[in-house]
């Protein structure tokens, strides 16, 4: 798989742009401030609908446009396609497949799949739990497109979860009777939801680790595979579950809700749920594991970023397809050593677009087409 042609209409700091693509390696060069991330990052887009930069589509569109466009000819197995958003913030964004206009613009995830390192990765590491949700959430939707609906959908019964518990602790009386038995019905759409979204969180854990421990081992001197590990830290108890199935989830995250109402009420906010369950990263023997964030040097907690980033790829390499590789401006966050170790890592990849400030932070091994990129102008070295 990979983006062969590029265009960019209002999109960041570009007005129109084109840009002819191919596989193997691609480097934007240019100095901080030119514009080589916003073309990575459109790309990503448009396997993501979502920027790996900012939460929200506002700052995607140029001062004063209206909306901007991204379209890619992407081409996979030897067929090309035209995919294509139109991002319009506070209203719905747009997509089309070859000018045929999709139904919802989540419809067009799973049709080019990328991975991106870059220095904010740091923060799967070193950030709050809800950066390492975002994490599995965004690597379940590129494995499982559709779970991007279920994902929304928890979004939305939480959202209203919340605002009812907010009125019923504040309730009195018929009222609050009332309120208690709506929170009911929210009680189960939670649970439904939340159950199919955690029990492919648990999956997908269990799908990664071997790779994250074997991506630890390349990068990460002298390490073994048995080092870095990942753990699924729900906010319920599920030990008695054993191996538990949808229907199980369900049952569990009910039980949970019962049991935490009262506090839940107090607090006017949902304590049980996917929404507060963490991945827990953590270093060292079996017997002697410590948590990555707050133990582990500089150079460890980048080294298990990247190999959360590696996994990811591997993941999806070995489901048959061959991601997009996009590296962000990494490699000046690199030592020598693990920017080569890296660059060969990646090199055999169909697609890796590399963003550079100077030549020089280019590894050889991905040394392929360069592009300069100054003063809102991309041009071909």
């Amino acid at each position: 798989m990979h983006v062969a042609h590029l265009t960019l209409h209002d999109f960041r700091s570009y007005a129109d742009l084109e840009v002819e693509l191919g596989p193997g390696a691609t480097a934007f060069v240019g100095r901080n401030g030119q514009g080589k991330t916003n073309l990575v990052e459109a790309v990503d887009y448009l396997s993501r609908l979502g920027s790996h930069r900012v939460a929200t589509d506002a700052p995607l569109v140029r001062a004063g446009a209206e909306r901007a466009v991204v379209r890619g000819a992407v081409v996979r197995e030897g067929r090309t396609a035209v995919l294509e958003v139109e991002i319009s913030p506070g209203r719905s964004n747009r997509a089309r497949v070859n000018r045929s206009v999709l139904p919802r613009a989540r419809d067009l995830l799973g049709l080019v799949r990328t991975v991106v390192f870059s220095p904010e990765d740091l923060t799967l590491v070193k950030g709050d739990p809800s950066d390492r949700r975002r994490f599995l959430d965004d690597l379940l939707v590129l494995r499982t497109p559709r779970l991007a609906g279920v994902r929304s959908d928890y979004d939305r019964v939480l959202k209203q979860r919340n605002t009812l518990l907010k009125t019923a602790g504040l309730a009195r009386g018929g009222s609050r009777d009332s309120a208690l038995s709506t929170l009911d019905v929210w009680d189960g759409h939670l649970a439904r939801v939340g159950a199919e979204l955690l029990g492919a969180r648990l999956q997908l854990v269990d799908q990664l680790r071997p790779y994250v421990g074997k991506a630890y081992e390349t990068v990460a001197r002298g390490a073994s595979r048995d080092d870095a590990w990942l753990d699924y830290a729900p906010s319920l108890d599920l030990e008695a579950t054993g191996d538990p199935d949808r229907g199980t989830l369900t049952d569990a995250l009910l039980e949970a809700l019962q049991q935490r109402r009262g506090d839940e009420l107090d607090r006017g906010i949902s304590l049980v749920g996917p929404h507060r369950d963490e991945l827990r990263l953590t270093l060292g023997s079996a017997d002697s594991r410590l948590p990555v964030k707050g133990y582990a040097s500089h150079g460890e907690s980048w080294s298990f970023a990247l190999a959360l980033r590696l996994a990811s790829y591997d993941l999806l390499r070995a489901e048959g397809d061959d991601p997009i590789l996009v590296l962000d401006d990494v490699f000046a966050e690199l030592d020598t050593e693990r920017r080569q170790q890296l660059a060969d890592l990646v090199s055999g990849a169909e697609q890796v677009l590399v963003t550079a400030a100077v030549d020089a932070d280019v590894p050889q091994a991905l040394a392929g087409v360069r592009f300069e990129v100054a003063d809102g102008a991309v041009t071909r070295a």
